[in-house]
């Protein structure tokens, strides 16, 4: 007897093509801000500003976050060198397993630090690392040629991870690329332009928590400095940007 496969429909559950008017914020609906400089766990040296300042759309069809060298001070009165974005979707949607990516052209250059990332959504009850953190996509370096894929726990956070990489021939800064990952009940899988590259899975973890099978939001932003990839220097140029054609969430039909 044969034995038929059936091949897993997916369901489009979020999409932003960040089609709109040149110079414009992306989508209040769509994208919430984390804002101010501080520091946000890794030593960081941006501030995180609001509307069109740092993150906007070309008007062809992509989100720029652009990270600048310029004094900025935030609301939270933490006066910076660097201004930058972080866009969240926080309050405005998250999802419990699925398939996630982002299509994006990345920055390269010492001290920026491009993301694509989820957190639980129950962060403010549960603060990190307890919630759980999906790091679908990061890349460190002057030359950016590895692919980062991590995830963080309790027990198994910041230097501690569990991580996948993907090293290229060339820089990742050269051309767009697909990020991504598949999730459900017992693992995550992360991809690279389509092609699966690591599996970590809730057996992996051992003794510690498996925070994941609850809804997780999106994250996207643009660091400049920090623990992991140090800091700028004479060689780093400014501005720095990560361009983004699309972001995109589907579910399972069966889920």
């Amino acid at each position: 007897m044969t034995t038929v496969t059936s091949t897993p429909i997916w369901t489009l559950t979020f999409q932003d093509d960040f089609e709109g008017i040149e110079g414009t914020a992306p989508s209040t609906a769509r994208w919430g801000r984390q804002l101010g400089g501080s520091r946000f766990g890794n030593n960081e040296w941006q501030s995180y500003t609001d509307g069109n300042a740092n993150a906007f759309l070309d008007g062809k069809g992509n989100l720029i976050i652009e990270a600048r060298k310029e004094p900025t001070t935030g609301d939270d009165g933490i006066a910076c060198n660097y201004s930058s974005a972080r866009l969240t979707t926080k309050h405005n949607f998250s999802q419990k397993y699925g398939r996630f990516e982002a299509r994006m052209k990345i920055p390269q250059g010492q001290g920026i630090w491009p993301a694509f990332w989820m957190l639980g959504e129950n962060i403010d009850e549960c603060p990190w690392p307890a919630c759980g953190e999906i790091d679908i996509f990061e890349s460190i370096g002057p030359v950016a040629k590895t692919v980062y894929g991590t995830l963080h726990g309790p027990g198994y956070s910041g230097g501690d991870n569990i991580q996948g990489i993907v090293e290229c021939e060339s820089s990742l800064a050269h051309d767009f690329h697909v990020y991504g990952v598949e999730w459900d009940s017992n693992e995550i899988r992360w991809f690279f332009d389509g092609q699966f590259y690591v599996t970590i899975t809730r057996k992996q973890v051992g003794d510690n928590d498996w925070p994941f099978d609850q809804p997780f939001y999106i994250l996207l932003n643009l660091a400049v400095g920090g623990n992991w990839p140090g800091y700028p220097d004479a060689s780093t140029t400014f501005p720095q940007r990560l361009v983004v054609d699309y972001v995109r969430a589907y579910q399972l039909e069966s889920q």
